[in-house]
């Protein structure tokens, strides 16, 4: 047995570090503005966005809202990389969209349901530092909070 501690310090070692690599480390960032708090979470592989309201009843609109809206109307949540991160695949949502119908107005949106939407983007790290872009608009049924349009965040990739 006393022969044997050594390798299975070793076997214990390479199980718990992923043959002699660093555990994966994430970087946080938090920002709010125009009524929601984001968090960005960038590891090796994902950059994950949590959009959380910070007013009661107010909802998000889709990462699937086409550009510009529909008839103006809405801003796509989205979640880019640019510089040392690179997309390797699409964003998606924790949440399924419903249909916001406005009679009014004569347009249907699809929004988030109320409260948080966390979106991931799977990446690939090209660099040191990166740059994570981020649009949303938040509604609740009576108003609307001013967008925000291309928000970038700067990010040193430990």
């Amino acid at each position: 047995m006393r022969g044997r501690l050594p390798a299975v310090c070793a076997a214990a070692s390479l199980l718990l570090t992923g043959c002699g690599h660093a555990p994966a480390r994430t970087t946080t960032v938090r920002f709010a503005s125009s009524g929601v708090e984001v968090t960005l979470a960038v590891s090796r592989t994902t950059v994950r966005g949590v959009y959380r309201p910070t007013r009661a009843g107010f909802h998000l609109y889709s990462i699937g809202l086409p550009q510009g809206g529909i008839d103006g109307l809405g801003v796509p949540t989205s979640l880019r990389v640019r510089g040392g991160l690179v997309a390797t695949g699409t964003a998606t949502a924790n949440e399924t969209p419903r249909t916001l119908s406005l009679p009014a107005l004569g347009v249907r949106l699809p929004v988030y349901p109320d409260g948080p939407v966390t979106v991931t983007l799977p990446v690939r790290r090209t660099g040191r530092t990166a740059d994570v872009v981020v649009s949303y608009g938040a509604c609740s049924a009576v108003t609307c909070l001013a967008p925000v349009i291309d928000h970038r965040t700067v990010i040193r990739l430990r």
